[in-house]
């Protein structure tokens, strides 16, 4: 890691001129430009103090986050065939998604399939539907989705989707946080 360049980034990306960053940080102007050009090493208290300025932890700072995956291939996602209520299956999209904020998945619903029954909870859902048509059912309320449609709700009652035509559906269904 070029931690030098790191700090450089971090403070152009604040708008911050190295004169500004060694005020904020008690520190020479000289001194902040020869750690950027890792002429210089910073002790650990002193490069704290920086990244402070900077609004970044220590722990932050040394997370590699270029390593964090941004796409994935059909061979990453999870598929879960299941016959009995879906006459379907569920995708999982996103390899480990219950780690982050949302959590989409793609749902194939057999003609007559049912996704199962959620419980009212925090956060939100969407769902984008594909192809086919389904019910959307909370609470008390129907309500038909076709496909080119959405719908956005917040879990206040107990809600489910089913197929009620005969032909298969799809549909990308999003929740946060993370529910299946």
């Amino acid at each position: 890691m070029d931690i030098g360049e790191k700090l450089r980034q971090l403070r152009q990306q604040r708008g911050l001129t190295q004169e500004e960053m060694a005020d904020r940080c008690e520190l020479s102007k000289g001194f902040i430009s020869q750690v950027e050009r890792n002429l210089a090493s910073p002790s650990i208290a002193t490069l704290t103090d920086m990244l402070e300025c900077l609004g970044v932890s220590l722990s932050d700072f040394f997370t590699d986050r270029s390593e964090e995956r941004l796409v994935f291939s059909p061979q990453d996602m999870f598929v879960k065939e299941d016959s009995e209520e879906l006459r379907g299956s569920i995708t999982w999209l996103v390899p480990d998604a219950q780690k982050n904020e949302m959590e989409p998945i793609l749902v194939v619903l057999g003609a007559g399939g049912k996704t199962y029954v959620m419980n009212p909870g925090e956060g939100e859902e969407f769902g984008y539907v594909l192809s086919g048509s389904v019910t959307l059912v909370v609470g008390s309320r129907s309500t038909k989705i076709k496909a080119g449609s959405s719908f956005c709700l917040h879990p206040r009652e107990s809600h489910y989707l089913y197929n009620h035509t005969q032909r298969p559906a799809r549909f990308l269904w999003i929740s946060t946080p993370p529910s299946f």
